[in-house]
């Protein structure tokens, strides 16, 4: 029996495409193993989006090498189709699939291992206008399931390869996603995360918009128990959307907002599509509908030719903001963006210590926006079992943990919660319900 292993790399986007490889795979009867053991068939799915990104796909190329240089070693996503001929040039790599082609991946290999010549097509990304889906029904080992429902970005903001690596704007029609859902709800997963690279556009004139298909999973699929946006810009919150959000408990507690920065000057130099002020208006608006909600949101430090007055008055605003936690990125050079050729790159060091400051303030707030549920309930969906406690998410996306007798596995639970120690909420499990 062929085995195979699956690395990886990435946004929730590429969790979810190696999870349609994988169930083909063990569909057409192959054993899946770590990574790390030797295999017959590698696939790494990559990531462009950071020069670590990019260089940690390389590293598992090598690593499949390695530990089998006789092995079918298929390379998908980002990195192949922005650095296409780099990859290609790299030993061992057997299959290049870009942003086209995901869904054909299962039987490229199949005719490799068969000795067969695979065909590879090698296209402009920004050509592509069709969603290409793959079949995901079940996420094995985990309650929390992810659906792709968007693809591509039209935004080309000044420093984003993504444009050019994922292609133009797709989505998913809105019968299929309801009929993916409810197949995911059937395998015993209560929460669905809704993921795309620019999820708020879902739609893009091929069917409705976002809030229309929240509502219908809403109506249309009344056992899924929770339903999280993966990520979504602050443009495309309408005050209609947080008037559902706020009628729609079902609806998870949690905005991941990409700020970027928080000072007017370098979001211009981004290319980015609003104010700070307009921004700090609408974290305002919308914790004024949808109290303790959890508002998190990306940051990049040393963007070209940030000053450290720019880099402060952004770390005063985000401080202002009181944003429940950051993912802190120190600006990557990618090519074929407009940044890359901007003067006044930043060195290292600057980036660094920056980015490092910026983490520290998201520990404190997202310590801060913790504490506050000390003494609350919170609805907490039990994930696994760790050293005897229950382990779970609650809607605001925050890890909890509750003893064993409380509750049970794959259900949601009203946790009364006791205290924070080491980052983590404590509670006692008062109320459960089943699937």
């Amino acid at each position: 029996m062929k085995t195979f292993a699956i690395a990886t790399l990435g946004c929730k986007v590429n969790t979810y495409e190696s999870q349609g490889y994988e169930a083909a795979l063990l569909e057409r009867g192959y054993t899946e193993v770590s990574f790390k053991e030797k295999a017959d068939i590698y696939i790494i799915n990559t990531c462009a989006v950071t020069n670590t990104a990019a260089s940690k796909s390389r590293q598992k190329i090598h690593q499949a090498h390695a530990l089998n240089p006789t092995a079918c070693i298929a390379v998908v996503g980002c990195y192949v189709q922005s650095n296409h001929d780099q990859v290609a040039d790299i030993d061992g790599v057997s299959i290049l699939v870009g942003s086209k082609g995901k869904s054909m991946l299962v039987d490229q290999i199949e005719a490799y291992l068969q000795g067969q010549s695979v065909c590879e097509e090698r296209i402009d990304a920004r050509s592509i206008s069709a969603f290409e889906a793959l079949k995901v029904e079940r996420f094995e080992h985990q309650t929390r399931a992810f659906l792709k429902i968007q693809d591509g970005c039209n935004q080309f903001c000044s420093y984003c390869i993504i444009p050019y690596a994922r292609g133009a704007e797709r989505s998913l029609a809105e019968d299929q996603v309801i009929e993916s859902a409810k197949q995911l709800v059937n395998n015993q997963h209560l929460e669905i995360v809704l993921t795309g690279i620019h999820t708020g556009r879902y739609g893009n004139g091929t069917c409705r918009n976002l809030l229309d298909l929240l509502k219908r999973l809403v109506a249309e699929v009344p056992k899924l128990r929770r339903i999280r946006i993966s990520s979504i810009e602050m443009n495309e919150i309408s005050d209609e959307l947080i008037a559902f959000m706020k009628e729609e408990p079902r609806i998870a507690r949690h905005l991941h907002i990409p700020l970027q920065a928080a000072s007017n000057t370098v979001l211009q130099r981004m290319r980015r599509p609003y104010t700070v002020e307009w921004f700090m208006e609408r974290v305002a608006y919308i914790r004024s509908q949808i109290a303790d909600i959890s508002i998190s949101s990306d940051v990049i430090t040393g963007f070209p030719q940030e000053s450290e007055e720019e880099f402060m008055e952004g770390y005063r605003n985000i401080e202002e903001m009181q944003l429940s936690f950051l993912h802190v990125f120190p600006y990557s050079k990618r090519d074929f963006t407009d940044a890359a050729k901007m003067p006044g790159h930043l060195d290292r060091k600057t980036k660094k210590a920056r980015g490092a400051k910026l983490a520290q303030l998201s520990k404190e707030l997202y310590t801060s926006y913790k504490q506050r549920f000390i003494g609350q309930k919170i609805s907490v969906l039990f994930e696994k079992e760790v050293e005897g406690m229950l382990f779970g998410h609650s809607s605001e996306y925050l890890e909890v943990y509750a003893k064993k007798e409380a509750g049970a596995l794959h259900t949601l639970c009203d946790v009364l919660i006791s205290e924070l120690k080491d980052d983590v909420l404590y509670g006692v499990c008062v109320k459960e319900e089943t699937l």
